[in-house]
């Protein structure tokens, strides 16, 4: 198997396992969703603009008060981290894009 396919084979398997987690306990979405709203909008009241340091803290609270764990250091997050703080930030954007 090449080294790209066994990358896609773990991402999958960890995306898997994520969901896994998250139909287990559905309470992960929303306050997942409430700690992003939270450090974005305090992001913006800031006036600095968007960046690892506030995926960073989102990724430390979420780890802290759910069954999720996203490493502390952006450096060590997986591809399947990076993809759900991505979701996360898409979410909360089109949700201000409404109102």
């Amino acid at each position: 198997m090449a080294n790209s396919e066994m990358q896609k084979v773990r991402v999958i398997n960890e995306l898997r396992g994520f969901i896994k987690k998250l139909l287990q306990d559905p309470q992960i979405l929303e306050r997942s969703l409430e700690i992003a709203r939270r450090a974005y909008q305090e992001q913006a009241e800031s006036g600095k603009g968007k960046g690892s340091d506030v995926m960073a803290r989102i990724a430390n609270e979420i780890s802290d008060t759910t069954s999720v764990h996203i490493p502390e250091d952006p450096s060590e997050h997986s591809e399947a981290d990076r993809l759900f703080l991505e979701i996360l930030e898409e979410v909360v954007d089109e949700e201000q894009a409404l109102y």
